[in-house]
């Protein structure tokens, strides 16, 4: 009985596991700078255009982002962009261009890159396991 209530640590296929990741807490201006991320996810980012927002040097925005998140900040845009594509592909019937584009990717071939780079599937595989 203990071991059909114990999950497995780790998905078959060699899939990654799927976790919800919670935004950080503590420096606000971080904070802010990753709300405005999280509502312009569709748009052309750089690590420039987000300083310029944040009226930070891309510098300190490195810094102080890698300090909150302890990541960096492209890392953490594609990260949340293809948190945005999973959803999207549970949810949706939209095709994998039209998610591409909605996540800020700009294509298909983007997408299919950064989401098998950080999930180890494909999104169509993604989508016939986890889809509604």
């Amino acid at each position: 009985m203990a071991r059909f209530l114990v999950s497995p640590p780790h998905r078959e296929g060699g899939q990654a596991q799927f976790i919800e990741s919670v935004p950080p807490g503590g420096d606000s201006d971080i904070t802010a700078v990753i709300t405005w991320i999280l509502q312009h996810l569709d748009e052309p980012l750089t690590l420039e255009s987000v300083g310029r927002h944040s009226h930070m040097s891309t510098r300190t925005l490195r810094r102080r982002f890698r300090a909150a998140t302890g990541t960096s900040v492209m890392n953490w845009v594609a990260g949340q962009r293809v948190a945005r594509a999973r959803v999207l592909l549970e949810t949706t019937r939209l095709g994998v261009d039209d998610i591409a584009h909605r996540c800020g990717f700009g294509s298909a071939e983007s997408l299919r890159v950064h989401f098998t780079a950080l999930t180890r599937t494909s999104p169509s595989r993604y989508r016939r396991t986890f889809a509604d």
